[in-house]
């Protein structure tokens, strides 16, 4: 018999081609799809990047849409997780708790940058951030800028204040921080991923999609001021001010100053995944303590409980494990590895989660 025929006959071809699309785990390979936070997509990136390396049966796709349209695509089922900068608000945990786990996998700033030449420092507070984003207050010489800033040239040029235009985490901890800090300023009312911006009255409200979208409204708009995740305002090399935080001190993000935040919220961290991690969510912003940075915010991974793939529950299990042990040696620049705590209640996710 001619030995071609043989290996070439359509069972065997079938069979190569099976063998083929399998992982080197043996088994076909898994794909995970996720979105939300963009503020989150260059530390999965990372890690996907990694984890993929050493599990090649296993695909990590994350789609950086933002928080609020993250939250409800794993709600309605669209996708395999999520990733948001808040945790799911109280209410929709009491509705969700059975079926979800949701954990804090980073610590996040947001930095307040701004682009104004010949202003290398610069020092605000809740109170003035605020008002300028009720549109208050106007140019960059007013007295209560100066007031923080004494010695600093500001000119008397309109201040133009850029905020993102989709539904945002970054959104929710900044406007928290607003209300948290100044609350006879700034509503509660006027807290959430998405906004009505007072600023926007004035003609001097500027709106960019994610944290990039921001930025580049900062950078091509000179006098403007915005928020973005820390991680940008690093890549971007944007000069970013300090910030006074509940202790009166005036800080600047940094590594040292989001872990300081972090200790001082930990007393309120749930002792389970698929507890409510809304009350650590709110005392990490604004956290009380020498040194902490005012604008930081845990950034959450939410996962379901049950897939219908035994398979994909296996990756989830396997992914979870891995960012909360290997995985923190591969922190992007610009984000800070949650505690030793938090990645102990993280990890009791991975016995939770089945098929």
């Amino acid at each position: 018999m001619d030995i071609r025929a043989l290996l070439f006959t359509p069972a065997l071809i079938v069979l190569l081609l099976g063998l083929l699309s399998m992982g080197s785990n043996g088994r076909d390979s898994v794909s995970l799809q996720g979105e939300g936070s963009s503020f989150l997509y260059p530390q999965i990136q990372a890690w996907a990047s990694e984890f993929t390396a050493r599990n090649p049966g296993i695909i990590i796709n994350y789609n950086p849409t933002g928080s609020g349209a993250g939250q409800s695509s794993f709600l309605k089922g669209v996708v395999d997780f999520a990733g948001s900068d808040p945790p799911l608000s109280r209410d929709v945990w009491e509705e969700s708790w059975d079926r979800v786990v949701q954990m804090p996998v980073v610590i996040g700033m947001v930095a307040i940058v701004y682009n104004v030449p010949g202003v290398d420092e610069l020092r605000l507070d809740g109170e003035v951030l605020a008002l300028i984003y009720l549109g208050v207050i106007e140019y960059w010489d007013d007295e209560r800028i100066r007031a923080l800033n004494p010695g600093e040239d500001l000119p008397h040029e309109r201040i133009i204040a850029v905020h993102r235009s989709d539904s945002s985490g970054t959104t929710q901890v900044f406007t928290l921080f607003l209300h948290k800090s100044a609350p006879d300023v700034w509503g509660e009312d006027l807290v959430g991923k998405s906004i009505e911006w007072p600023v926007d009255d004035t003609g001097r409200g500027i709106g960019g999609k994610g944290n990039q979208g921001v930025l580049e409204a900062v950078r091509s708009n000179l006098y403007s001021i915005g928020y973005v995740e820390y991680a940008y305002a690093i890549k971007n090399n944007m000069k970013t001010a300090a910030i006074m935080n509940r202790e009166g001190e005036f800080i600047k993000p940094s590594m040292e100053a989001a872990q300081a935040a972090a200790l001082g919220a930990l007393d309120s961290i749930p002792d389970s995944p698929d507890g409510d991690w809304s009350r650590a969510f709110q005392d990490i912003v604004y956290a009380p303590g020498s040194g902490s940075y005012p604008i930081t915010s845990w950034s959450f991974l939410l996962f379901y409980k049950s897939y219908n793939d035994p398979a994909k529950a296996d990756a989830v299990r396997r992914f979870i494990q891995w960012i909360n042990v290997e995985g923190q040696a591969h922190i992007v620049d610009g984000y800070i590895p949650v505690p030793a705590q938090v990645r102990q209640v993280n990890l009791k996710a991975v016995e939770m989660i089945h098929g």
